[in-house]
């Protein structure tokens, strides 16, 4: 399974289900009384699950170090073999976790073991992301990265809507979707993170985040050039922001799907 930091997922996650829950509503999360989450990292969704659950959310990863970010309860356990007992949750959830399983299926069937009821996993169509930038480049350079990144990392980062049909294949029943877009915004007064953001773009830092997925998809000589052009862009947007005139918009496409689990499993 692919790793990540506890900075890259604060950063990527952050905000996301502030303003409305809606497309968490066929969880059912009113009713639940023992929830999982599966690869909850440094458990941005954990958190949600608990202000709208009155029962109990038990937080798990594979990552002690990601974990600690997150109050108990929590387990350390593989999404692959789940150190749970089977029908132990009568709800298991995931966010972005599927995407970087190599067999999804696997992970979806795992899921389904340890619940007794539904099955949610909130994944995201990584090759559906879209920038608006009053920096020219930014929209065409982010499109560009996206593209060799999507060419050289490792599992099917874009797999979204078609968790559907993965549910089905597995022989979860009562399968309902529902899009969630989470934007992120850059705008005057621009927060310490977007500060930090476009310095990372001068310095390059930030796409060399995921330089080795980068490489593997378009070669080392086609990412250095990228990333020449991406801190020439970075240094544009500090130029805007200095004007108090640099805006950025970023919408990534979430899909939420739910199944439930045959009760004649």
């Amino acid at each position: 399974m692919r790793q990540f930091s506890a900075e890259y997922l604060e950063t990527t996650r952050r905000g996301m289900w502030a303003d409305s829950r809606e497309a968490l509503s066929d969880l059912e999360l009113p009713s639940r009384g023992r929830v999982l989450d599966v690869g909850c990292g440094t458990g941005e969704l954990t958190r949600v699950l608990r202000e709208e659950t009155p029962g109990t959310v038990v937080g798990c990863d594979a990552d002690a170090g990601l974990l600690a970010h997150l109050e108990p309860p929590t387990v350390v356990g593989d999404a692959t073999r789940l150190p749970f007992k089977d029908d132990g949750f009568d709800l298991v959830v995931c966010q972005a976790l599927l995407i970087n399983l190599p067999d999804p299926d696997a992970g979806i069937e795992e899921l389904a073991r340890v619940s007794t009821d539904l099955v949610a996993a909130v994944e995201p169509d990584n090759g559906a992301v879209t920038v608006e930038s009053t920096v020219d480049a930014e929209s065409s350079l982010a499109r560009r990265a996206r593209e060799q990144y999507l060419d050289g990392v490792g599992t099917d980062v874009t797999l979204g809507a078609d968790v559907l049909d993965r549910f089905e294949a597995a022989g979860l029943e009562d399968i309902r979707i529902r899009r969630y877009d989470h934007v992120r915004t850059v705008e005057p007064p621009y927060s310490e993170q977007a500060l930090e953001d476009a310095r990372r773009k001068v310095t390059g830092d930030g796409l060399a985040d995921s330089r080795a997925e980068l490489v593997a998809g378009d070669g080392l000589e086609t990412y250095e050039r990228l990333r020449e052009e991406w801190r020439s862009m970075g240094r544009s947007v500090v130029e805007q922001m200095r004007q108090r005139e640099y805006r950025r918009r970023e919408t990534v496409p979430f899909y939420v799907t739910v199944g439930r689990v045959p009760e004649s499993r």
